[in-house]
């Protein structure tokens, strides 16, 4: 196999104690599929770190290091790193020369970096599986001290974190729920469109090729040469993305030192578990919540996977009907456990995935199944899950959900097309990993975020999903949702109001289509 070759530049004007640690990361890089070589354009004032550059060019191949000759100190303190016009235009000639080069030595891609990163050693390969001609993979700092941690990717403008339309006008209280749910949404593992972004970016030979570049735009006054980049790449066509499965650590201060450590030992263990095939999971745990279920969809979902799954666990989350029995009954014949919470946990739901999760892992299960009492698997599903299961490349597997609006349709439009994307449900468990959580109240994820970083597949089997068959089904889920989420904090305010419409588009369900 041709390896794509990369180049990973990056200006350096750093401590050595910050920059020995970028340094030692991008040694971790992985290069199965790609190969790397290095660009850096010295600009230290501190010979010690020179002296950590020139030892990284005896030690890896293909490293060319540049002396800067620009003037221009940058200043850099426990509050914050500050930044004039002039520093701009330096670090920008420096950049482009380095895109030059790489044009010139016709490389596949460009991954710049700051030299105060940590990465994931397998970064440059997973960005590069996007297919993307820009991406960058996020990384959380605290510009000043007396803000929260940020992105290194925005929306609009100069830093604007606020989704809006064109024209948009927006009260405090509206930009402030908007801003929320922007950056909650970037703490979920998963690829999202940007408007801007910077200092971990994988750019590929095409928008090299095309123009992209960070020389500053004339009527423009916006500051920083990330901004003037990503300005003409999208006037050049080319869309912005950031990735969130790997975020880099960002050494911004140098007591932030002191967490180097933690985030390495961190990588090292989840690449050890995702490296390391288990065991060969051969059994199935069912994971479920149920609540009131009696008279739903219940008995047919748990009738559809009797005779597949090898264990359960289910968390009964304060019902006052017959649903508890009726998992009993039906799923009497396997080692069934059933936790009864005393009072509904719902409205953290967060808090109760946890539970349910806590409970689940404790059975010491191959592989955990995790469906709600209103999804249903394709039944072809079941003739197929040994190979899945069994197959040791992959540790999880990702369906198409359909969100059917009665017996025989499902619902597509704007706001409902679940479908057009693949969610997980089947999870090979690995209990030495160390799971987090997307600590949000509502809409947190049926499985911890830091799961997506396993190797995955797609699975060309559907679920389906009947929790918005009927009228009284979406009229209860209406007033849930307004209860629960009146602000739209944690999902989308157009999609709870047109829950109600009354002539929505549905689509028939066809057996036979292919996926």
């Amino acid at each position: 196999m041709d390896k794509k070759r990369v180049l990973v530049g990056s200006p350096v004007y750093q401590k050595p104690k910050i920059l020995d640690a970028f340094l030692k990361s991008l040694k971790k890089l992985n290069r199965h599929t790609v190969s790397i070589d290095y660009m850096f354009v010295d600009d230290n004032m501190d010979e010690n770190s020179s002296q950590l550059l020139a030892e990284f060019k005896r030690e890896e191949s293909a490293v060319i290091i540049v002396a800067g000759k620009e003037q221009g100190v940058y200043l850099c303190n426990d509050d914050s790193h500050h930044w004039d016009d002039s520093l701009m235009m330096k670090v920008a000639n420096y950049k482009n020369s380095i895109i030059h080069y790489a044009i010139e030595n016709n490389y596949d891609y460009l991954f710049f970096a700051d030299s105060d990163l940590v990465l994931y050693p397998n970064l440059i390969e997973h960005l590069k599986t996007a297919n993307k001609d820009i991406i960058s993979e996020i990384f959380w700092s605290q510009w000043h001290n007396d803000r929260p941690f940020e992105p290194n990717v925005w929306l609009f403008d100069e830093y604007d974190l606020v989704p809006k339309r064109l024209g948009e006008k927006l009260s405090e209280k509206e930009m402030d729920i908007r801003q929320i749910k922007f950056l909650n949404q970037l703490k979920i593992p998963g690829l999202y469109e940007v408007g801007g972004l910077g200092a971990c970016t994988l750019i590929h030979r095409a928008a090299l090729i095309k123009g992209v570049n960070f020389e500053p735009i004339k009527n423009l006054t916006i500051h920083g040469e990330d901004r003037f980049f990503c300005i003409r790449a999208a006037v050049l066509g080319i869309d912005l993305f950031v990735d969130t499965h790997y975020p880099a650590y960002h050494i911004y201060r140098e007591q932030d030192l002191d967490g180097v450590q933690d985030y390495i030992k961190g990588c090292e263990a989840e690449s050890a578990f995702v490296r390391q095939y288990k065991k060969q999971g051969n059994k199935i745990t069912l994971s479920m919540i149920v609540k009131n279920e009696e008279g739903r969809y219940l008995s047919q979902m748990l009738n559809s996977l009797k005779g597949h799954i090898d264990g359960a666990v289910i968390i009964d989350d304060g019902s006052c009907d017959n649903t508890v029995n009726i998992c009993r009954e039906i799923l009497k014949d396997i080692p069934l456990h059933i936790i009864q919470n005393d009072k509904s946990m719902f409205e953290s739901e967060v808090d109760l995935r946890k539970r349910q999760w806590d409970e689940t892992i404790k059975t010491n299960p191959d592989w955990i199944l995790n469906l709600d009492a209103d999804e249903i698997l394709e039944e072809d599903f079941w003739n197929n899950v040994q190979n899945l299961i069994n197959d040791k490349n992959y540790d999880f597997y990702c369906f198409r959900l359909y969100d059917m609006w009665n017996k025989t349709h499902y619902r597509e439009d704007k706001y409902w097309n679940a479908h057009s994307i693949y969610r997980p449900f089947l999870m090979r468990y690995q209990p030495n990993f160390n799971y987090i959580w997307n600590e949000i109240p509502q809409h947190c994820g049926r499985f911890p975020m830091n799961t997506f970083s396993f190797p995955r597949a797609i699975s060309k089997f559907r679920v389906k999903h009947l929790g918005w068959a009927t009228q009284e089904d979406r009229e209860e889920k209406y007033k849930r949702y307004q209860l629960l989420d009146p602000d739209a904090v944690y999902g989308v305010r157009e999609q709870y109001d047109s829950i109600m419409d009354t002539n929505p588009n549905l689509i028939k369900w066809e057996v036979t289509e292919i996926i």
